[in-house]
């Protein structure tokens, strides 16, 4: 078929304790992207322990595989299917936590035949991590001001600074996603060029192999000459 595209997640994976079959977990960094195949006839399952009051975004999409479309679920802790989209080829989907374990799926049970190729990418805010960082900073910090600049400017600065470089790594992220979907379809495309070319091509030989055969067999004499 087409390009196979693998990237290396940006957070680091873990497991915690047993998780269920077939499932795996993200550490909680704030931002992780990861590409997997999923096999014809298969259901995979990811989990992501949240915390209460944060904020879980997540985009997926089907970059290669016939039809481009796969079922998508995401369960709260309790069990509870928040979000169920039927054979899509992508989505956004944003949610407010509690605390425990979310799970989502991607289910290609309805295709006997083709593997799809799914990205996805989480966007974890409020987690609680920018608040201790920020208490650390103080605790070495003897004075109000530092070259004229006071501490909360230093941090407002630098928290700046990694939310676009954060906004730009999502960007090109899902700019690289977008390309190799686009090459796949491009390159799918290409070979049913090609094959309905050649299937033109042959049936264009067949034809003209008989005109030629009929006319010939006009203009023959049939008549047998007698002596």
């Amino acid at each position: 078929m087409g390009l196979r595209l693998l990237l290396v997640p940006l957070g680091c994976l873990a497991l915690l304790l047993p998780p269920p079959p077939g499932a795996a977990e993200f550490s909680p960094s704030l931002d992780s992207d990861f590409t997997f195949t999923l096999p014809a006839g298969r259901k995979e399952c990811f989990y992501q322990p949240m915390r209460k009051e944060a904020s879980l975004e997540l985009e997926y999409q089907v970059l290669d595989g016939a039809g481009l479309d796969v079922d998508f679920h995401l369960l709260s802790p309790k069990g509870e299917t928040l979000v169920f989209d039927e054979r899509k080829s992508d989505g956004v989907h944003t949610v407010e936590t509690e605390d425990g374990d979310y799970m989502f799926c991607f289910d290609n049970t309805f295709s006997t035949i083709s593997e799809k190729v799914i990205f996805f990418e989480l966007i974890l805010d409020n987690m609680g991590e920018d608040g201790q960082d920020e208490e650390d900073w103080k605790k070495y910090v003897t004075g109000t001001d530092l070259l004229d600049m006071k501490l909360e400017d230093i941090l407002e600065s630098i928290n700046s600074v990694k939310a676009r470089l954060s906004k730009s790594v999502q960007i090109q992220t899902l700019l690289r996603a977008f390309e190799a979907r686009d090459r796949n379809i491009q390159e799918s495309n290409f070979d049913r060029v090609n094959f309905w070319s050649m299937v033109n091509l042959g049936v264009m030989v067949v034809v003209s192999a008989v005109q030629v055969y009929m006319l010939k067999s006009l203009f023959e004499d049939k008549r047998k000459s007698r002596t």
